[in-house]
Order: C-alpha cells, then sequence, then structure tokens
C-alpha cells in the first residue's frame, strides 16, 4: 500500500462505517490500494478529509484493516494511540509521544548501542573532579582527551552542573580571548576501540549510517563544530550544530552517513573518533555535512570558537554514538560495568604503607585485562626496582620498598 493516499474530496461528519466499495468512483485507485490489504472498513466519526489532508483526528473511532485471519486495529482515545492485534492490545502511545508496548521488542542488533564509553562523564579516576589545564594530552575525565596547539588556552574538569537525568558534564572553560591562527585547533575528543565499531562495516558498501547525540551547554550561542575521524586521520566527516540559548542545556543530534571508502581498522587500535572543536583555525577548519579525505580536519567551517572569548564555558554530557538514523534515550550503565570498561584504557590504585627489609617481588592483577601492554608510573615509591615486568593482565617487579606507593598503567588509544 502506497502512503499518503490523495484524497480529493471533503467527506465532513461521517458517523457510520462506510465501505469503501460505496464511495465515489473517482476513488476506486484507493479502494483498490486499501482492498488489496484486506477486505475491511474503514469508520469514521467526525473527521475530516480535504485535499488529502486528515483533520479532526481526535473524534476517530477505529479503524480495522483485515490482512488474512489476523485483524489489526488503530484506535484513538483522548489524544492517545492504541494498536491492537488479534483484538489484544500491542501498544499504546500517549500525548507525550511515550510508547507502552505489551510484548517482548526485538532490538536490530544485541550489541550495546552506545559505541561511547563514559559518555556521562561519571569516571574520573585521574582527578576526582579537579580542575586542570587543558593543554594536549589532558584527561579531565576517563576516556575524554584533550587536542591543543597552544597550551594554558583551557581550563577542565568534571562538572555536576547536568541536565535531568544525568549526574555529571565536562566543563572546558576559555583561560584568554585567543585569536587561532590557520594552524590551530583545540578540541575534546574520544577515540573508539576498533573492535567496538567493527559491525559498522565502514570502508565497504554496506557501512552503516550512525547517530551522535548529546547534551551541550554554552555561554555562547551559534554555530559549534566537530568531527569523527578514522585511525589514519586522513578520512573525516565534518559537523555542526546549533547553540540556541546561553546557559541552557539542549540535546543535539547529527545523523553520519556510513563512510563507504577509506581504511577502518577493527582491532584493538584507533577505529572511529568522535571530538567536540574548542576552537579551530582556518587549516583544520572542512564543510560540514560529508565525508572527506582531506587530513588534520578538526572543526567545521563557520564554527564558534570557545577560546577567542575569555571565561566562556562549555559543558557536554550524555554523548551517545548508535547504529541508525535516530536517537535513542542514554543509554545508562551499571557503576561497575563503566569503571571496568574504563579501567580496560586507564587504571590508578595506591597501596598501603609497610617497610620491607629484604628484597621481595611485587606486583598485581589489573581489574581488566588492558587494551594493551600499559605504560606505569609508581608514584611514591621508595626504595630499588628492579626486573620490572609488565603485560596487559598485570605486573611485577623486584623491590625493598619502604614505604607505600601508587601506580598508574595507561593503555589509552
Amino acid at each position: 500500500m502506497a502512503l499518503p493516499i490523495s484524497i480529493p474530496y471533503t467527506f465532513a461528519n461521517a458517523t457510520t462505517s462506510i465501505p469503501l466499495s460505496q464511495l465515489d468512483t473517482d476513488i476506486s485507485t484507493i479502494y483498490a490500494t486499501v482492498n488489496g490489504i484486506g477486505n475491511g472498513t474503514v469508520a469514521l466519526a467526525n473527521v475530516v478529509i480535504t485535499g488529502g489532508i486528515i483533520s479532526n483526528v481526535s473524534g476517530l473511532s477505529t479503524s480495522s484493516i483485515a490482512n488474512g485471519t489476523s485483524n489489526v486495529s488503530i484506535a484513538t482515545a483522548n489524544g492517545s494511540v492504541t494498536v491492537a492485534t488479534a483484538g489484544n492490545t500491542a501498544m499504546t502511545v500517549d500525548t507525550s509521544q511515550n510508547a507502552t508496548v505489551a510484548g517482548t521488542v526485538a532490538m536490530g542488533s544485541s550489541f550495546k548501542r552506545n559505541r561511547i564509553i563514559n559518555g556521562n562523564m561519571l569516571i574520573d579516576q585521574r582527578n576526582a573532579g579537579a580542575s586542570i589545564t587543558g593543554n594536549s594530552g589532558a584527561y579531565p575525565v576517563d576516556r575524554w582527551q584533550t587536542y591543543a596547539t597552544q597550551s594554558s588556552k583551557l581550563t577542565c574538569q568534571q562538572s555536576t552542573t547536568v541536565p535531568s537525568g544525568f549526574k555529571n558534564s565536562v566543563l572546558y572553560t576559555s583561560s584568554s580571548a585567543y585569536s587561532v591562527t590557520a594552524s590551530d585547533y583545540f578540541s575534546v575528543s574520544q577515540r573508539i576501540e576498533g573492535y567496538n565499531v567493527s559491525d559498522l562495516n565502514f570502508g565497504t558498501a554496506s557501512a552503516a549510517t550512525v547517530t551522535l547525540s548529546f547534551w551541550v551547554r554554552c555561554s555562547l550561542t551559534g554555530t559549534f563544530g566537530g568531527a569523527c575521524h578514522n585511525n589514519a586521520f586522513n578520512r573525516a566527516y565534518p559537523f555542526t550544530y546549533t547553540i540556541s540559548a546561553a546557559n541552557t542545556w539542549e540535546q543535539k543530534t547529527v545523523t553520519i552517513a556510513g563512510d563507504t571508502t577509506g581504511t577502518w581498522t577493527t582491532d584493538n587500535s584507533v577505529g572511529f573518533e568522535v571530538g567536540f572543536s574548542l576552537g579551530c583555525g582556518s587549516t583544520g577548519l572542512g564543510t560540514p555535512g560529508a565525508w572527506t579525505a582531506t587530513s588534520n580536519i578538526y572543526g567545521a567551517t563557520g564554527q564558534v570558537n570557545l577560546v577567542g572569548t575569555s571565561g566562556a564555558t562549555f559543558y557536554v554530557t550524555g554523548v551517545q554514538l548508535e547504529v541508525g538514523t535516530k536517537a535513542t534515550p542514554y543509554e545508562m550503565q551499571i557503576y561497575s560495568d563503566q569503571l571496568a570498561q574504563c579501567q580496560r584504557y586507564y587504571f590508578a590504585s595506591t597501596f598501603t604503607t609497610y617497610v620491607a627489609t629484604i628484597n621481595i617481588y611485587q606486583g598485581g592483577q589489573f581489574p581488566v585485562t588492558m587494551r594493551a601492554t600499559p605504560s606505569m608510573t609508581f608514584p611514591g615509591l621508595v626504595g630499588t626496582q628492579s626486573s620490572l615486568n609488565i603485560v596487559a593482565s598485570g605486573w611485577f617487579f623486584f623491590d625493598n620498598a619502604t614505604s607505600g606507593y601508587g601506580i598508574t598503567a595507561s593503555a589509552e588509544l
């Protein structure tokens, strides 16, 4: 059945079930189309159909379509829509567009929808919420890295200023009114491991469309930008979004057609990167809304530069990247699961103070297997260390430590 069907007549105040075959002969084409899915009738009450436009639908009683031996009915009551099959309610959509489904919802994929880790900015192993300078390489929260060509132009930290339903966001504040040069760029981004996006089939004719959604709040208004990349940074998708009101949380969505060309890794290296630009010179800007082979694109033409305004603030949270053309509600995680996801890339811990009078082997196992063999530091370690051995699952060394110490292990992308 092809929709919409254009009806050139007005049927005002119909009050009974009208067999379609009894309508004006000029509507025979519509009759044939509808009758092709079952010999049913359409019940109308106070419905006006003019030039193909249906009005007064609040008065629609029940529309039934017979399809073989199964009957499907759609009814409205007080603005809600009810869909029933075989006489039983299957789904109700209320006036707030909330759908209640009676049976089981079959998902298109059993994989976790959100490919972003710590998109709600809840985990901050490094700083425990403290403000840090937003230089290149700084992580204000787990999995979110700062990129900056100039030092000390930003500060960043985990924040408790949030939209409804969230606990944390990440905040960037401009430290000065800096005029970007052509080669400058400032951004916050997440690099997604290739294993977690392998099913997107980027670089092939079957590349999946994905949708990026997020909540943003800024003291500035206008068009802002960002970009998605592959591992080699030679495929980029610049995007824009508009902040309409200053210091107000707004949810944004960006639908991104799958890239059918380029090289997209599907192992434990970078498979996909999402970045939000905080300032960018002309060299790093691209035309939004299409994939480009131009290297080193960080933002979109015409974007606002946060670093250009002293004291300007930018908050973001609820970042989600999922398959499809529609954004779904943010996929919350159990805290322990989300922490473990972050610890695959970074882990920090502190050991109890003690005194060793002889050399002993010391070591431990990481909470989860890390993405790769990490680089490690041992802050506070006093004593002679030797025979350090590190693998993705743990570490050990030979030492006569005379104090407690901490460890950090990083396998970030």
